[in-house]
């Protein structure tokens, strides 16, 4: 609940109102363990405040993305998901076959952005990546 009241305070700081609205979304989003859809945030929000629109959940979540307190990953198949910034950088797994997710360490990116760096001068922003292929169960199947 702390990091949900630092969310409202950096909205209000920033000059944005409290609505209703924005904050069933952030705490959707927050008290969700798991990475969560704008539909799922939408079904959330509607048990609570039926008038609610999606596109409202669409501009309160581009806002959140801005503000950097939510991250948003595209697990593919049209599945983008949504998790507090605050959680910190993790990545993702995704087996194109079953859709299968699976968390992948930071520190296993160190040396790819690393390398980024001194090979290509190119600082990589590698907060939240998901990486696409095949998991072991599905590869076992072929």
């Amino acid at each position: 609940m702390e990091h949900h009241d630092d969310s409202l305070s950096r909205l209000r700081e920033k000059g944005y109102r409290l609505t209703p609205q924005r904050m069933m979304v952030l705490e959707a989003i927050e008290d969700n363990p798991n990475h969560v859809s704008a539909e799922e945030i939408h079904a959330q929000v509607a048990a609570k405040y039926p008038n609610v629109n999606i596109s409202t959940i669409y501009r309160t979540l581009e806002l959140l993305k801005k503000l950097g307190l939510v991250t948003e990953t595209d697990l593919g198949g049209g599945r983008v998901r949504y998790h507090p910034a605050e959680k910190g950088h993790h990545h993702h797994l995704v087996c194109q076959q079953c859709g299968n997710v699976i968390d992948l360490d930071e520190s296993v990116l160190s040396p790819l952005k690393k390398m980024l760096n001194e090979e290509y001068k190119f600082a990589a922003d590698l907060r939240h990546l998901a990486i696409f292929g095949t998991c072991g169960k599905c590869r076992q199947k072929k």
